[in-house]
Formats: C-alpha cells, structure tokens, sequence
C-alpha cells in the first residue's frame, strides 16, 4: 500500500500514520517514508498529491520503493 498525502508537518503526519490516529491508513501500518517534497504553497502541493495518486505517479513510487 502506497499513502499519498499532504500536510504542513511531515514528521507529525508520518507518527499519526503509524501510531494508527488515522481510520483510513491504520490497517496498512507501519509505514515508511520513500519520499517528500516542499512545494511553494497549498496549490503546488495539490496538483503534485493529484499527481502521485494517479497510475504514472505510483509507478514512479513503486520504483522508488524497489530500487
């Protein structure tokens, strides 16, 4: 299972994901963190979580995650 999400605090976000505070993720934990960025604003980070939810996007992860 790949998360892909956004959040102003990466390091709080990924501890609630793995402590199991989120209904939708705690059945697929623990996670592990393959990948951030920082984008310029709220908008930017939109479009790239829209991205990386798509098929290309994943399978970009998953070569993240396998190589």
């Amino acid at each position: 299972y790949i998360y892909v999400g956004q959040t102003e605090n990466v390091i709080i976000r990924f501890h609630q994901h793995n402590q199991g505070s989120e209904k939708t993720t705690k059945f697929y934990k623990p996670f592990i963190l393959l990948f951030s960025m920082e984008c310029k604003n709220r908008a930017e980070a939109r479009q790239w979580e829209k991205f990386y939810k798509t098929g290309e996007g994943k399978r970009r992860l998953k070569m993240i995650k396998y190589t």
